[in-house]
Order: structure tokens, then C-alpha cells, then sequence
């Protein structure tokens, strides 16, 4: 009852100038929903307990006293906010020399933050929303298209070294942020049914509720498991900044990434009888950096955004869990290296012919 179709505020501020012979815009956008969407379950109860010890979060003790009407599992409502909101800065600088170079550069930062990010199914949108405290009531995050820091420089240089035609080098390079993403329990922690739990970062490991447990024939003590998250944290770089308070969602934002793109053109002409024809040969290297070294242009991840497993309650109510291992080993290192299409070098060649 009562949903309204979504609006949103947009405000755009530009400014084009030329500086003697170069071109320089700066740019600010700045976005504010009006008639925002979030998700509900109404059919969830108020929490009907909560842990002790550091992390005090609230605690549904069964699948039935998490639930209003005990014949329905959910009853995903979409409503109102107007809480969201989002900016971005960016500024460019540019210049066409007369020998044939061309130069730019540009830099941008902006942020988005919402309560939710919708999906196409309102159940999904409802229960894998990372939170803290009451899943129906969020609280602002950073969104999952949240922008981040992107670089770029763009260089051309365009010459008649050969007489059947023009020549063309581009050099395009750029840094860009290649994500973000969220700490949370590998499974549902506080029972409200959605395995979405951000983790609470302890102050140090007088904090820290591990339980013992054997995997692959390797047993991992609860004092091993403390000082294998205590050194997880200090390495890394968000964590270590939030001892003491909750992991935010969407604030674990992936490594900036540096990749450079090299393309060659050539133009060939040619008098056929009495008309000019023209063609271009075009030999593109997608990831040039990484074609001259293997470790350049390769993006990185997050091992896991899940370390903790097995979430459950200890004896004197506190929220216990386990350091997650992956090939026989506590984890110890936030990001690893990417294999994917974009972090190899990759080779395009084109032929266009120009008809006129």
C-alpha cells in the first residue's frame, strides 16, 4: 500500500575551458533518491534474543520465533526511502598538437550508498542484503556500482611515414577500482533465515570466540585460529581499521587495477582507374602491459569475503565460529590474482575498407 513509482534527484554541474591550447572540464553529479526502494519481511518478528560477550548483535533462536505467521516463510514488501544517494567528481585535461599528437587525461571518484540493491527477485534482494543487526532495517551501505577511482591517459600520434597512407599509435592506459564487496559469516549467524551477516571485527583476540575443529585430517585449535585472524586483520588493509565495530557492507573495495592498450593502424591508398580507394589494417594488443610482463595488468580478489564459518552459540551465549581453511592451511592473506580474459594480453587484427 501507499509504494510509490521510484524518483530520483539528479543534479549535474559542468564546466568546459581552454587553457591557452588546452581543454580542461571539470564535472560533479550528484544523485538523491526521492521515492527510493527497500524490501521488508513482513512476516518477520522482532528479535527474540541476542548474544552476549563482544559482539552483542540481535538473535532469533529458531526458524519459528523468527516468524509472525508460523504457516509462512516470507512475506517479502517492497516500501519507500529516500536515503540513498550517490556522487562523482571528475576533470579532464586535453590537447591536439599540430605534428600530429593528441594527449588526454582524465581522473574520477565518486561513491554510491543505498539500503538495498535490487534484484529480480524480491526474496533474494531481501536476504542476501549484508547487515549487522535488523535485516528490515539495514542502515546506508556502499552499493554494489559504487564507481570508486578511475584514471586514464589517452595518447595518439598520427603521421604519413609511408606515402600509401597515413599511420596511427594510440596508447590508451587507465587505473580503475574493480569493485567492491562485503565481510560476512559463511551462514546464517543471528537465525534470521539469510546468510548475509557482517562480521564483527574484534579488538584483538581477548575478543575472539573460536571453536576447535578437525578438517582433511588437520585439527585447528582455537588458539591457533585467534592468532591466525589477529594477523588476517592487521594485514588487512579494511580490517585493520575496524577493530572494535562492525564490517560495513560494500565497504571492502578490490585493488586498483593498471592495464595499458596499444593499437597500430595503417592506412593504405590506392588510385584504381580514376577513383581512390582506401583501406585500414588495424593490429589492436588488449593488455599491453601484460605482454610485457606477466605480472602487470592483473587484477586481484578477495580469497574469501566469508572467513568466518560455523557460526553458533557457545555456552555462555556468545556468537562462536571458525576461521575458515582452504588447502590445509588458516587463511592468512586477503586478495589473490585473477585469471580471467582481462588479465591476459589479447591480440586483435581488423581490415576495413572505406567506400566513397
Amino acid at each position: 500500500l501507499n509504494f510509490k513509482f521510484p524518483q530520483t534527484w539528479r543534479t549535474n554541474i559542468a564546466l568546459d575551458q581552454r587553457i591557452g591550447k588546452w581543454v580542461g572540464t571539470a564535472e560533479f553529479m550528484y544523485n538523491r533518491d526521492i521515492n527510493g526502494i527497500y524490501y521488508i519481511n513482513a512476516n518477520l518478528t522482532e528479535a527474540n534474543s541476542a548474544y552476549t560477550g563482544p559482539d552483542q548483535r540481535p538473535r532469533w533462536t529458531s526458524s519459528a520465533a523468527s516468524r509472525i505467521n508460523p504457516n509462512i516463510d516470507n512475506a517479502i514488501v517492497m516500501k519507500n526511502q529516500n536515503v540513498g544517494r550517490s556522487w562523482n567528481v571528475a576533470g579532464s585535461l586535453e590537447r591536439s598538437f599540430e605534428n600530429g599528437l593528441f594527449v588526454k587525461a582524465a581522473y574520477s571518484y565518486g561513491e554510491a550508498k543505498n539500503t538495498v540493491d535490487p534484484g529480480s527477485i524480491a526474496f533474494g534482494s531481501w536476504s542476501n542484503n549484508a547487515h549487522s543487526a535488523d535485516p528490515n532495517n539495514p542502515g546506508l551501505g556502499f552499493s554494489a556500482t559504487s564507481p570508486g577511482h578511475r584514471f586514464f591517459t589517452a595518447l595518439s600520434y598520427r603521421r604519413d611515414f609511408l606515402s600509401i597512407g597515413a599511420t596511427t599509435i594510440a596508447v590508451f592506459f587507465e587505473g580503475i577500482t574493480q569493485g567492491n564487496t562485503s565481510y560476512i559469516f559463511a551462514a546464517d549467524a543471528n537465525g534470521d533465515g539469510g546468510s548475509n551477516d557482517l562480521i564483527y571485527v574484534p579488538r584483538d583476540q581477548s575478543e575472539m570466540r573460536f571453536q576447535q575443529y578437525t578438517s582433511g585430517g588437520v585439527t585447528y585449535t582455537a588458539e591457533q585460529q585467534a592468532a591466525a585472524w589477529d594477523a588476517y586483520i592487521d594485514q588487512d588493509p579494511y580490517l585493520s581499521k575496524r577493530r572494535g565495530q562492525y564490517a560495513e557492507r560494500g565497504a571492502v573495495f578490490l585493488p586498483m587495477v593498471w592495464r595499458a592498450d596499444l593499437s597500430i593502424s595503417q592506412e593504405l591508398g590506392a588510385m584504381i582507374g580514376s577513383k581512390l580507394s582506401r583501406a585500414q589494417v588495424r593490429i589492436d594488443v588488449l593488455n599491453f602491459t601484460n605482454l610485457l610482463n606477466k605480472n602487470w595488468g592483473v587484477g586481484q580478489r578477495l580469497v574469501s569475503n566469508s572467513p568466518l564459518t560455523n557460526p553458533s552459540v557457545n555456552g555462555d551465549g556468545e556468537l562462536q565460529y571458525r576461521l575458515r581453511a582452504i588447502n590445509g592451511e588458516l587463511m592468512n592473506k586477503t586478495f589473490e590474482k585473477t585469471a580471467g580474459t582481462f588479465d591476459v594480453f589479447r591480440l586483435q587484427i581488423g581490415l576495413r575498407y572505406m567506400f566513397n
